[in-house]
Protein backbone atom coordinates (compact mmCIF):
# COMPACT_ATOMS: atom_id res chain seq x y z
CA UNK A 1 0.00 0.00 0.00
CA UNK A 2 2.93 2.36 0.54
CA UNK A 3 4.16 2.38 -3.06
CA UNK A 4 0.94 3.70 -4.59
CA UNK A 5 -0.53 5.25 -1.43
CA UNK A 6 -3.44 2.78 -1.55
CA UNK A 7 -5.80 2.03 1.27
CA UNK A 8 -7.46 -1.37 1.48
CA UNK A 9 -9.47 -3.60 3.75
CA UNK A 10 -9.52 -7.39 3.96
CA UNK A 11 -12.67 -8.87 2.42
CA UNK A 12 -11.81 -12.52 3.12
CA UNK A 13 -8.93 -14.91 3.68
CA UNK A 14 -8.59 -18.69 3.71
CA UNK A 15 -5.52 -20.83 4.15
CA UNK A 16 -3.21 -22.14 6.83
CA UNK A 17 -0.20 -21.09 8.86
CA UNK A 18 2.57 -23.02 10.60
CA UNK A 19 3.76 -20.23 12.88
CA UNK A 20 1.96 -17.13 14.08
CA UNK A 21 2.68 -14.25 16.43
CA UNK A 22 -0.36 -12.55 17.93
CA UNK A 23 -0.87 -9.71 20.35
CA UNK A 24 -3.67 -10.64 22.74
CA UNK A 25 -6.47 -8.34 23.87
CA UNK A 26 -6.93 -6.18 26.95
CA UNK A 27 -4.27 -3.51 26.59
CA UNK A 28 -4.46 0.14 27.36
CA UNK A 29 -1.92 2.93 27.28
CA UNK A 30 -0.47 1.85 30.63
CA UNK A 31 -0.52 -1.94 30.20
CA UNK A 32 0.79 -3.49 26.98
CA UNK A 33 -0.73 -6.61 25.51
CA UNK A 34 0.78 -10.03 25.91
CA UNK A 35 2.43 -11.26 22.69
CA UNK A 36 2.51 -14.99 21.95
CA UNK A 37 4.20 -17.01 19.21
CA UNK A 38 2.66 -20.37 18.34
CA UNK A 39 4.66 -22.87 16.29
CA UNK A 40 2.17 -25.41 14.94
CA UNK A 41 -0.31 -25.68 12.09
CA UNK A 42 -3.56 -23.74 12.13
CA UNK A 43 -6.39 -23.17 9.67
CA UNK A 44 -7.13 -19.49 9.07
CA UNK A 45 -10.76 -18.88 10.08
CA UNK A 46 -10.71 -15.16 9.47
CA UNK A 47 -8.45 -12.24 8.75
CA UNK A 48 -9.96 -8.77 9.08
CA UNK A 49 -8.57 -5.29 9.12
CA UNK A 50 -7.28 -2.31 7.21
CA UNK A 51 -4.05 -1.45 5.40
CA UNK A 52 -2.76 2.01 4.57
CA UNK A 53 0.46 3.95 4.20
CA UNK A 54 0.54 4.47 7.99
CA UNK A 55 0.52 0.72 8.62
CA UNK A 56 -1.88 -2.16 8.99
CA UNK A 57 -4.34 -3.17 11.68
CA UNK A 58 -5.13 -6.86 11.22
CA UNK A 59 -6.82 -9.42 13.45
CA UNK A 60 -6.63 -13.16 12.75
CA UNK A 61 -8.69 -16.08 14.07
CA UNK A 62 -7.25 -19.59 13.83
CA UNK A 63 -8.28 -23.16 14.63
CA UNK A 64 -5.88 -25.98 15.58
CA UNK A 65 -6.17 -29.68 14.68
CA UNK A 66 -8.70 -30.20 17.50
CA UNK A 67 -10.87 -27.24 16.50
CA UNK A 68 -9.72 -25.06 19.38
CA UNK A 69 -9.56 -21.40 18.43
CA UNK A 70 -7.12 -18.61 19.14
CA UNK A 71 -6.98 -15.11 17.78
CA UNK A 72 -5.67 -11.62 18.21
CA UNK A 73 -3.84 -8.76 16.58
CA UNK A 74 -1.64 -10.21 13.84
CA UNK A 75 2.04 -9.42 14.30
CA UNK A 76 3.37 -11.99 11.80
CA UNK A 77 2.67 -15.45 10.41
CA UNK A 78 4.42 -18.03 8.26
CA UNK A 79 2.08 -19.58 5.70
CA UNK A 80 1.88 -23.38 5.62
CA UNK A 81 0.03 -24.20 2.38
CA UNK A 82 -1.54 -20.97 1.16
CA UNK A 83 -3.12 -17.73 2.29
CA UNK A 84 -5.65 -16.53 -0.25
CA UNK A 85 -6.28 -12.93 0.75
CA UNK A 86 -8.87 -10.75 -0.99
CA UNK A 87 -8.41 -7.02 -0.46
CA UNK A 88 -10.91 -4.35 -1.44
CA UNK A 89 -10.16 -0.74 -2.29
CA UNK A 90 -12.18 2.26 -3.38
CA UNK A 91 -10.81 5.07 -5.56
CA UNK A 92 -12.37 7.82 -3.41
CA UNK A 93 -11.57 6.43 0.03
CA UNK A 94 -8.29 6.47 1.90
CA UNK A 95 -7.38 5.37 5.40
CA UNK A 96 -5.04 7.06 7.86
CA UNK A 97 -3.91 6.07 11.32
CA UNK A 98 -3.59 9.05 13.61
CA UNK A 99 -2.50 9.01 17.23
CA UNK A 100 -5.39 9.54 19.62
CA UNK A 101 -4.33 10.91 22.98
CA UNK A 102 -7.55 9.66 24.60
CA UNK A 103 -6.80 6.00 23.80
CA UNK A 104 -3.02 6.10 23.48
CA UNK A 105 -3.19 4.30 20.13
CA UNK A 106 -3.13 5.16 16.43
CA UNK A 107 -6.81 5.13 15.43
CA UNK A 108 -8.37 4.68 12.00
CA UNK A 109 -9.69 7.67 10.09
CA UNK A 110 -11.54 7.15 6.82
CA UNK A 111 -11.24 10.01 4.34
CA UNK A 112 -13.42 10.63 1.31
CA UNK A 113 -10.87 11.84 -1.29
CA UNK A 114 -13.67 13.19 -3.50
CA UNK A 115 -14.52 15.85 -0.92
CA UNK A 116 -12.53 19.06 -1.34
CA UNK A 117 -12.52 19.80 2.39
CA UNK A 118 -10.87 16.67 3.84
CA UNK A 119 -10.98 17.84 7.44
CA UNK A 120 -14.78 18.06 7.43
CA UNK A 121 -15.27 14.57 6.00
CA UNK A 122 -13.50 12.31 8.47
CA UNK A 123 -15.50 9.44 9.84
CA UNK A 124 -14.71 6.25 11.70
CA UNK A 125 -15.01 2.57 10.92
CA UNK A 126 -17.73 2.47 8.28
CA UNK A 127 -17.69 0.57 4.99
CA UNK A 128 -21.01 1.87 3.69
CA UNK A 129 -19.26 4.08 1.13
CA UNK A 130 -17.21 1.18 -0.23
CA UNK A 131 -19.91 0.05 -2.67
CA UNK A 132 -18.34 -0.71 -6.04
CA UNK A 133 -14.93 -1.38 -4.56
CA UNK A 134 -12.12 -2.98 -6.51
CA UNK A 135 -11.01 -6.45 -5.38
CA UNK A 136 -7.33 -7.32 -5.20
CA UNK A 137 -6.54 -11.00 -4.71
CA UNK A 138 -3.25 -12.10 -3.17
CA UNK A 139 -2.26 -15.76 -2.89
CA UNK A 140 0.72 -16.49 -0.64
CA UNK A 141 2.22 -19.96 -0.91
CA UNK A 142 3.72 -22.08 1.85
CA UNK A 143 6.78 -20.94 3.78
CA UNK A 144 6.30 -17.23 3.08
CA UNK A 145 5.68 -14.70 5.83
CA UNK A 146 2.46 -12.76 6.22
CA UNK A 147 2.44 -9.69 8.39
CA UNK A 148 2.99 -5.98 8.47
CA UNK A 149 5.12 -4.08 10.90
CA UNK A 150 5.34 -0.37 11.39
Amino acid sequence: CNEKNLSAYVATCVGSVEEVTLRLANADRHKPNEIITLRRRFEILSLVGTLCSDGAHLHMSLADSEGKCVGGHLISARVFTTAEIVLNTHPNISFRRIYDDATGFDELQVINKAEKDYENFLFYGTTLTLIGSIAIVIAITGGRHLGWRK
